[in-house]
């Protein structure tokens, strides 16, 4: 499965955007999805997954502000941010779980103070 991720830009502190990935092939049956990102000089980190069942979950830094979602019919993984910090800013790179392992080729998000 490929993975295209948009959605990325320049957003406000407290300001919001929505990112988006859209897969190559049917999304249905692909366990987990996800969300990470890597902010400069920092290593990678998980922002947030979801199963294909709906459940969900995320790094304590964006509970209440991200939300991830997935629309089978449109194949293709969303991420809801709201009150958008500095310290969010990075690049995102949306994921397939297991057994496909692919990654997207990542939106930079980038919020001004």
């Amino acid at each position: 499965v490929q993975l295209q991720a948009s959605g990325g830009g320049l957003a406000q502190t407290g300001g919001s955007l929505r990112l988006s990935c859209v897969a190559s092939r049917s999304i249905f049956s692909i366990p987990i999805m996800g969300w990470y990102r890597q902010a400069a000089g920092r290593q990678r980190e998980l922002v947030a997954i979801i199963s294909n069942m709906g459940s969900t979950e995320y790094v304590d830094s964006v509970k209440g502000r991200f939300f991830i979602s997935r629309d089978s019919a449109k194949n293709t993984l969303y991420l809801q941010m709201n009150s958008l910090k500095p310290e969010d800013t990075a690049v995102y790179y949306c994921n397939a779980g297991p057994p496909y392992n692919q990654w997207g080729q990542g939106t930079l998000v980038t919020v001004s103070s």
